[in-house]
């Protein structure tokens, strides 16, 4: 290092100059970040044309719409049809209401167990045969209900039920979202979803007139026959779906044309629920839905019971008393949709809060109307009741699937509603059979609506506010695709390719829209001063940890959502810092469990031994001693010999020198080098500056979770800006 390098004064200027640069950087960051999130003719649905219903449907065809709306209709009369039914089926099997109140709240908490699988076949296959599939097992599992002779199979028959409706709530709404244009998705799921609701207002009628047919205490059995044939009846209908293409809308909308479909990694289930889960304005609707559920599933079966003890309904006569709800839903959800499609074109914020502002008055409502002295007026009250829920659950699809990368959209869904199913449902399923017991039908539903109501709303409203950046990250993520693809005709795919990642641990973000390639055969070395993210990007690299916004990809193909296990068996291996072995084992032992996922095939396991023994002849010459008696050196050698053996496409190496001594390190860069002139692909995170550059091809230099520096090693030891802050700072990160 030079004299002028040493020179305080010249360091005091330099470390003000980089303080300089860095603040002027990071002040034009936030303004292109301005310049993203409120810029609306970017964010796909706002600030364009508005379009007719008619035409949105000439575009995306009548039939998905028709077929899914039915589906969506029957599920909710299958599912609301105990609500209805409970009395008479509490004296069929000689039960409590309390009982029966649990069952009718589980039936939809049982939703939740198919929620997540079903999101996932959604997302990676054509989701007509899901739809038809699901679709027979509810009418095969009706019949079962109906053939139930005690409470016992009462309960597994609402079970398999729950799981079979499950699609209603994850895979048809993702297929109304890539059949039908953005400006219309506010009427498409009042007509869809307010339909299903229309529905289960009505079904009182529908169960209660079929029951009344019937006659007798055991007539509830007929329902769920009639109930599975015309399940079963549409189930024919929806086979024949199409599928249409993932995503068009909104990428005709951002990017003026559609994305090539390419075969893509398999996602995992895990890592898409990571990836959701760090989206903002679906982390509070998730909060308010399970606050809402709380209430909300047990409210229909106590209603019923309070029809019957308080003012002596029959089924009929109930169904009679909660039809006004239908009614003016009817007449309420298409003005709801239009203005839901109006404020989103103009403000999406606006538009997720009108959902929330139409779920406050319920709390006032459930108790007037549970104070009403005639049947007139609990009916009417309840219809307005019912009809600001039924356009507020209309509504919060469409408000999902704007902000959900598409090709998560079933699991996006999955994971709000296993929250407010299992969550609220089971919570307030327990909680409303205590309460309805112990207190009766009125305390039971206006205590918990009056708590949980509230915080629903208050929760969907403070999400609202989130939504416009998280479309904004959307269409990032459209661009980036489309510039990949562009980047993939031309031939020009490297191995690795991190790009635009975002990640935070907790609140703390320690990645910042970072970036960078590494070529096939080529190897990169990592540097950065303490906490500038060089471990958090191999977390990424490697699965251990999801991006909330940003793509990884191995060699052109996509790998953000998949698990670590999977990328290892797509060849991405890494050898973390510190004690990679296991000391009181042999070198032999080590070895062979290092193959363990090849133990299957013993000749294979064998090969693999003898071809890394044949790249670190010392460790072949002691393969009985103990792991635990050789050198640091040696224990790193064999470290690496267990990561080599799966013969890694990508390997990387997270700090190869971390407490070695000088010599034993240059005895390992010999190994380093010979995997490298061999096209070994490979990542090193180095603490020596001196030892990453002698290896390397390329360098990038980390420095606050951002890429201050990418290109050719050597140019990074002529930067003394950058150099120095590796010297004279602590690595980590």
């Amino acid at each position: 290092m030079s004299e002028t390098d040493t020179d305080p004064t010249n360091a005091a200027s330099l470390t003000a100059s980089v303080l300089a640069e860095e603040a002027a950087r990071r002040a034009a960051q936030l303004e292109r970040s301005k310049e993203v999130v409120f810029a609306d003719h970017l964010l796909p649905g706002v600030g364009g044309e508005p379009m007719g219903f008619r035409e949105g449907l000439v575009k995306g065809g009548l039939y998905t719409l028709v077929v899914v709306a039915i589906i969506n209709s029957l599920g909710e009369i299958e599912g609301a049809a105990i609500n209805v039914l409970g009395p008479d089926i509490a004296d069929t099997f000689g039960v409590s209401n309390g009982t029966i109140t649990f069952f009718s709240v589980v039936s939809v908490v049982f939703l939740a167990f198919g929620a997540g699988p079903l999101g996932w076949l959604a997302d990676r296959f054509r989701r007509g045969p899901i739809i038809g599939v699901t679709n027979a097992a509810l009418a095969a599992f009706a019949v079962f209900t109906a053939l139930s002779v005690n409470a016992f199979m009462m309960f597994w028959g609402r079970f398999l039920s729950g799981i079979s409706r499950s699609n209603n709530i994850t895979v048809n709404p993702t297929l109304l979202a890539d059949t039908y244009p953005i400006q219309i998705r506010g009427r498409t799921y009042a007509v869809s979803a307010g339909l299903g609701r229309v529905f289960a207002a009505l079904s009182p009628v529908l169960v209660g007139g079929i029951a009344a047919l019937v006659g007798g205490v055991e007539g509830w059995r007929w329902v769920y026959i009639v109930l599975a044939v015309a399940v079963a009846v549409m189930t024919v209908f929806a086979f024949r779906l199409p599928e249409p293409h993932r995503g068009q809308w909104e990428q005709e909308e951002v990017l003026g044309a559609k994305l090539e479909d390419t075969s893509q990694i398999p996602i995992s289930m895990e890592a898409a629920a990571a990836r959701i889960w760090r989206i903002d304005t679906i982390r509070f609707m998730t909060i308010a839905l399970a606050a809402i559920g709380f209430a909300l599933f047990p409210a229909q079966s106590i209603q019923s019971f309070f029809l019957d003890e308080h003012f002596g309904l029959t089924a009929w006569e109930r169904g009679l008393a909660t039809a006004p709800a239908a009614a003016m839903l009817i007449m309420f959800l298409p003005i709801v949709g239009r203005r839901f499609d109006a404020a989103f074109r103009t403000d999406p914020d606006k538009a997720l809060r009108l959902v929330g502002l139409l779920l406050l008055p319920v709390t006032v409502l459930v108790p007037i109307q549970y104070s009403m002295p005639n049947v007139v007026l609990f009916a009417t009250v309840g219809a307005i009741n019912a009809t600001f829920l039924g356009a507020a659950f209309a509504m919060v699809q469409p408000s999902i699937q704007c902000v959900v990368p598409y090709r998560l959209r079933g699991m996006g869904t999955a994971v709000i509603a296993f929250f407010m199913l299992a969550v609220g449902g089971i919570g307030g399923g327990l909680a409303a059979a205590f309460l309805q017991n112990s207190l009766g039908e009125k305390a039971a539903v206006i205590a918990l609506t009056v708590i949980s109501m509230p915080v629903g709303g208050f929760y969907m409203i403070k999400g609202s506010g989130r939504l416009r950046r998280d479309l904004s990250l959307m269409v990032a993520e459209l661009q980036e695709e489309q510039e990949h693809q562009n980047d993939a005709a031309v031939g020009a795919i490297p191995a690795i390719q991190v790009r635009n990642v975002d990640f935070s641990y907790g609140q703390v973000q320690v990645l910042f829209n970072l970036s960078f390639e590494v070529e096939r055969g080529e190897t990169l070395a990592l540097l950065g001063t303490n906490g500038s993210g060089k471990s958090t990007i191999l977390r990424v690299v490697t699965g251990l940890e999801t991006p909330e916004h940003g793509v990884v990809r191995l060699n052109g193909h996509t790998i953000t959502f998949t698990t670590p296990e999977q990328r290892a068996r797509l060849g991405i291996h890494m050898l973390p810092g510190g004690n990679g072995t296991f000391t009181a084992m042999s070198i032999r032992d080590n070895l062979v469990m290092g193959a363990y996922c090849y133990r299957s095939n013993k000749v294979e396991v064998e090969r693999r031994i003898a071809k890394v023994l044949d790249l670190f002849p010392a460790l072949a010459e002691r393969l009985d001693d103990k792991a635990g008696d050789l050198s640091g050196g040696q224990q790193q050698m064999l470290a690496l010999a267990r990561v080599m053996l799966h013969e890694p496409e990508v390997l990387i190496i997270d700090e190869l020198s971390l407490g070695l001594a000088p010599t034993t390190v240059q005895s390992l860069l010999e190994l380093i080098g010979s995997l490298r002139a061999a096209g070994q692909t490979m990542i090193i995170v180095e603490q020596s500056i001196d030892v990453a550059l002698a290896v390397a091809d390329r360098a990038v230099f980390l420095e606050n979770g951002q890429v201050r520096f990418e290109g050719p090693a050597h140019e990074l030891v002529e930067r003394n800006d950058l150099a120095r802050a590796v010297f004279f700072g602590k690595e980590g990160g």
